[in-house]
Parts: C-alpha cells; structure tokens; sequence
C-alpha cells in the first residue's frame, strides 16, 4: 500500500517526471559537490538509481573525484576514462544504473551548458540526462534553476531547464 501511495502523490505533484531524488538526498548530494568544490572549481557526480520505463529514480551520488582523484585538478571537470570500469563495477555490484549525472559551474545567473559539455557527455547514450548547478552549488536550488539536459545522440541534447524542469526532474519527499 505504502509504495503506491508514493507512486501516486508522486503522479500528482510531479506528472511529467523523468528524473526524481529524494529531497535529502540532493540537498546531501549539493552539499557535498559544494564542498568538493571549495567554491573555487567545478565539482561532479553520477547519480545512481533505478529506471522503471522512462522514469529514474536517484538513490546514490558518486562523486566524479572518488574515481578519478585528478578530475577536479584544472578547475573544470576532466574526467579519465578509466574511472568508468569502477562506476560501472560498483552498478553491477549494487544493482544500480546511472540514471544520470550532475556537475556545477560558476556564476549566478541560470545553469547552461558549456560547448565542451555539448560535445563530451558524461555517459554518450541516448536518453542520458545532465544536470548542470550554478553558482558552483553554494546555494540552494531548485530544479527551476538547474540546467536540465538529456542526451539525444550525436552531440545533440534536448533542453528542460527553466519552467520545464520542475516537470522533468522531481525533488520531494516522494522523490
């Protein structure tokens, strides 16, 4: 009873989603990046979940400097390939996926990507979502103020940020 109940309030307060996390976990997640960060440089996670049809749902942050501890070194993310054979190891381990991945950049105003985000996903599989946080996560933020983005193939992404992110990605107690 209990997990159509969540099921269902999730429906109503959210209908569109695609994404969904727990609001203490992401609240936990953004701190952290914060922190890896030092509100100086770009920090990242994978966010591990589940999928049921088109619908993800977040349950873990892997952070991109626990597979490659060099990734944060030049103050943007530059992440060595090799750190996917432990992500990848750690799903299988866990019988999680990556549902999608999240990253911070500088600056106030909305959270969009950068032509090197465009051109280098972090997971090159249609239907991969991003998720880009401004002001290098040092604030609060709402889905509303995230750079929402899913990976259509060849280089291509779909945009869901701004009013439409709410819809896409759900953060709540039903998350």
């Amino acid at each position: 009873m209990t997990f159509s109940l969540r099921a269902t309030i999730r429906a109503l307060a959210a209908p569109e989603h695609r994404l969904s996390c727990p609001t203490a976990l992401w609240r936990d997640g953004l701190a952290e990046l914060a922190r890896r960060g030092e509100g100086r440089h770009e920090s990242g996670a994978f966010l591990l979940g589940r999928q049921d049809g088109q619908r993800r749902r977040v349950v873990r942050f892997v952070y991109f400097d626990e597979l490659d501890p060099l990734c944060l070194d030049t103050g943007i993310i530059v992440f060595d390939g090799a750190g996917f054979g432990p992500l990848w190891a750690l799903c299988r381990e866990a019988e999680l996926r990556v549902v999608a991945d999240v990253h911070t950049h500088g600056g106030r105003g909305p959270a969009r990507q950068s032509h090197l985000d465009r051109e280098n996903p972090m997971v090159a599989q249609a239907g991969h979502v991003a998720l880009i946080v401004p002001d290098l996560a040092q604030r609060a933020i709402t889905p509303a103020g995230l750079g929402v983005y899913q990976y259509l193939g060849q280089h291509q992404w779909r945009d869901h940020s701004g009013p439409r992110a709410g819809r896409f990605f759900y953060v709540g107690l039903w998350g």
